[in-house]
């Protein structure tokens, strides 16, 4: 029971990788919008943003 239970935690956690990819794509361009309005305050949102992200693809990844 507890390699089923392990088995489906890995597929879950495959199927989040599209999700957060999606997720990076967006901040990146939110990243961009703000770089391109000089709004640093959305700047520092959207670094921060991407680093969860990086941090949640990394460990998926790396399971």
């Amino acid at each position: 029971m507890k390699y089923v239970m392990e088995a489906l935690r890995r597929k879950e956690a495959q199927e989040k990788i599209p999700v957060i990819r999606m997720e990076i794509d967006y901040e990146l361009v939110s990243l961009f919008d703000a770089l391109q309005a000089n709004d640093k305050v959305e700047i520092i949102k959207a670094k921060e943003r991407l680093e969860q992200l990086r941090i949640q693809l990394n460990s998926i990844e790396n399971e």
